[in-house]
């Protein structure tokens, strides 16, 4: 059985279209002793439109941007490409897998090449189920920095190896080899198959998927519950609270027993409540409570700041 772990770099990403500038490999054999590992550079076709994960300019590669004119386009390095991730004996993985996939899926489709039918694991993914970390997306930097593993990022060869290290240093944690790590974590490949990508999971995400789904169906009917008990408020032409506009952090607004009796004090005493955050003059949020909505208010002028805890004291 071979690995191949790889990475790919574009001269640009949009939805409909990624323009591969690099395709960097390490093919391994299971004790990972690697057999080759090379930067296959491509000409993009393009030109070069480079940002960070947040859309915003300035990642640079560390390659020479001229040299990638003198290179072949996709469609002459489709075959190599192809036959490194469909060897019979293959199995191919990579950091964040379905990503660099999804790319070859474009360019083939912008070649009109036949698609590429392989299946592929995900080290980003393993990672996760193995620390049971699902909240956020770990970044391979992130996860080399953990595991002891140094690289130089965005070369897409030293990223396939940074990837492969990583898978190694899981398997050492866990005492196995790739395959039977795959399977002590649950996990099922993804796979491309005309021009249609699946994404590989693991049993402990998809629990993980599933319980977050119901928190964010539980949260909808919330705020639904909420917002249709604030429409029914009439303000109160006289009180004490006359001229406040009141506004709650959302997870005041989510805990509707407590919400909906705030609300009533409030419009009782003559205040109102705005959704807007910019229309507020008081603010209600729990002690420390530092959700983004909260932090915009703090950077708000004029705005007053109490607990739910204040606030039922100051409604009586």
């Amino acid at each position: 059985m071979e690995l191949v772990f790889f990475d790919i770099e574009c001269a640009s990403v949009y939805k409909t279209s990624a323009r591969i500038c690099a395709f960097g490999y390490v093919a391994c054999d299971e004790q990972f002793n690697i057999i080759k590992k090379e930067d296959i550079l491509v000409n993009p076709k393009s030109s070069f439109h480079l940002t960070d994960s947040r859309g915003e300019r300035g990642l640079v590669l560390p390659y020479e941007y001229g040299d990638f004119k003198k290179q072949p386009a996709f469609r002459t390095v489709y075959e190599k490409i192809r036959e490194l991730l469909q060897g019979e004996n293959v199995i191919a993985a990579g950091h964040a897998t379905f990503n660099d996939v999804n790319y070859l899926n474009l360019e083939t489709r912008r070649f009109s090449l036949p698609s590429f039918n392989f299946r592929f694991s995900d080290t980003q993914l393993m990672y996760m189920t193995l620390t049971n970390s699902f909240a956020r997306q770990y970044g391979l930097g992130y996860i080399a920095g953990e595991l002891g593993v140094e690289f130089t990022p965005h070369r897409a060869a030293d990223d396939a190896y940074a990837t492969m290290r990583v898978a190694e240093a899981m398997c050492k944690r866990q005492g196995c080899g790739f395959c039977e790590l795959e399977r002590s974590l649950g996990i099922t490949r993804g796979k491309i198959e005309n021009y249609s990508i699946t994404r590989p999971t693991s049993e402990s995400y998809e629990r993980f998927a599933e319980e977050r789904r119901l928190r964010r169906e539980e949260r909808s009917r919330a705020r639904r519950d909420f917002y249709i008990h604030l429409s029914r408020k009439k303000r109160s032409r006289e009180g004490r609270l006359r001229g406040r506009v009141f506004t709650f952090a959302r997870c005041v607004e989510d805990d509707t027993l407590l919400s909906k009796r705030l609300l009533d004090g409030l419009y009782a005493l003559g205040g109102v409540y705005t959704q807007k955050l910019a229309g507020c003059n008081v603010y209600c949020a729990p002690e420390g409570d530092d959700s983004p909505r909260t932090r915009a208010a703090h950077d708000m002028v004029g705005v007053e700041f109490v607990t739910p805890e204040q606030l039922e004291e100051m409604l009586g």
